[in-house]
């Protein structure tokens, strides 16, 4: 087993798992007139987070390691708009961090789990597209999100 990327992964899964959780409580409390297209894209983007972290979490197993069950960090709440950025913001967080795990199983020869991250990474930044569509925005730092 190469316990850094299952330490990597496992990351990884904790960002999926609060992903999933923050995209559907959004789904749920999305109100106003703008939210129901809002509300069906966070259902949507929520059971994709889902399949990434099955995905992650099979890896994990198939490496010989144990898949977290704890979620990173979940934001929920307030108006559309901030929950846009907040979803926006972790799409970004998790973007970076994918990024350093591929280079991080480059270095170590895992070529599956680089594919299957980069997968992943290719969804997140479709969400990132959208969502900074939605906000009207092509680049935020981390301090205007």
């Amino acid at each position: 087993m190469n316990k850094k990327i299952v330490e990597a992964l496992n990351s990884d899964l904790a960002l999926e798992l609060s992903a999933i959780t923050q995209y559907m409580w959004h789904h749920v409390m999305a109100t106003g007139l703008e939210s129901p297209h809002i509300q069906q894209k966070f259902k949507e983007i929520s059971i994709v987070e889902m399949k990434h972290a099955e995905a992650i979490a099979n890896r994990i197993t198939y490496l010989g390691g144990t898949p977290t069950t704890k979620p990173a960090e979940i934001r929920v709440g307030g108006d559309l708009k901030k929950m846009i950025k907040d979803d926006l913001k972790g799409e970004r967080i998790a973007i970076k961090q994918y990024t350093e795990h591929v280079r991080l199983c480059d270095e170590e020869g895992d070529f599956v789990t680089k594919r299957m991250l980069e997968k992943i990474i290719a969804d997140e930044q479709e969400h990132d597209d959208f969502w900074s569509s939605v906000l009207d925005i092509k680049t935020l730092g981390e301090e205007g999100l």
